[in-house]
């Protein structure tokens, strides 16, 4: 089933308690999705894991779980790589305990090396987190490595399928704001997107595309691709949202979908979800 929700919690969420109020706000939207945003440390409250699980089953909200940002899969330095499998393994360990599956990975950088010696880095970083997983008692839990914005970091599209071929129980996280941003503004068609999940289905396969987690926002961005995140209200920067919806609707793929605005993320992922169900 395709979902929809926030990443993290939109201005509107204001003094609500979390959990307990999660599954009453996100229906006043229409959501079923939710993802809890981990980006400068793993830190899941004692509520969360005693009360969010039985919540999102009960309401059928789909948990996901965005990694810290500071994972570093390609870095040169050895003792960071080690440092991010550690990361993804507490990312894992905190998935599980509040019922979330998958759980949203950076890619890395290229700074100090070519984009090849950097996607090989990250690949052996990424099987040792997977080895990591295996051995915790935590194969359940899907790796899902992100597509980034800024040109000079890992992460294009081509590169995260790369990633993704490490173990075939990985999925993409698809960004289409970062895709556009780093690509100054190259998604600008419903064929643009086509040519992108065309090329997910080729590399990954059906199911796998199908499956894959989505994140959505619209980006400003400069001559080094993402600068920050803004809302749908903006027009001078892309990418629309409808073509992508369209694509989905058509091929009849199920993936749990993100929206990442500045502030109305909710708000914005119902206006996506609305439309979706227009179609």
């Amino acid at each position: 089933m395709i979902t929809f929700g926030p990443g993290g919690n939109s201005v509107s969420w204001g003094k609500r308690r979390f959990p307990a109020d999660l599954p009453q706000y996100l229906k006043e939207l229409g959501l079923n999705g939710y993802e809890i945003e981990c980006g400068r440390g793993v830190r899941i409250s004692e509520a969360a894991v005693r009360d969010l699980p039985k919540l999102a089953e009960e309401h059928g909200i789909y948990v996901t779980l965005h990694a810290p940002y500071f994972i570093s899969l390609s870095s040169v330095e050895e003792e960071k790589r080690i440092n991010s499998v550690n990361y993804i393994l507490e990312s894992a360990k905190a998935a599980k305990s509040v019922g979330a599956r998958k759980i949203v990975v950076h890619s890395g950088s290229c700074s100090k090396m070519t984009r090849a010696e950097a996607t090989y880095l990250a690949k052996q970083t990424l099987k040792l987190a997977q080895k990591s997983l295996d051995d915790n008692g935590l194969s359940d839990i899907i790796i899902c490595p992100e597509t980034m914005g800024k040109i000079n970091q890992l992460g294009t599209l081509e590169e995260v399928l790369e990633l993704c071929t490490v173990d075939e129980r990985f999925l993409p996280t698809v960004d289409f704001g970062h895709l556009n941003a780093r690509t100054l503004g190259g998604i600008k068609s419903r064929e643009d997107y086509a040519k992108m999940l065309d090329l997910i289905e080729n590399e990954l396969g059906h199911e796998r595309m199908s499956n894959m987690h989505v994140h959505f926002s619209k980006i400003e961005y400069t001559n080094g691709g993402e600068k920050r995140h803004l809302t749908f209200a903006d027009k001078q920067y892309g990418p629309q949202y409808e073509f992508l919806m369209e694509e989905i609707h058509k091929r009849g793929l199920e993936p749990s979908i993100i929206c990442e605005s500045d502030g109305t993320q909710a708000e914005d992922a119902a206006e996506m979800k609305k439309y979706f169900e227009s179609l």
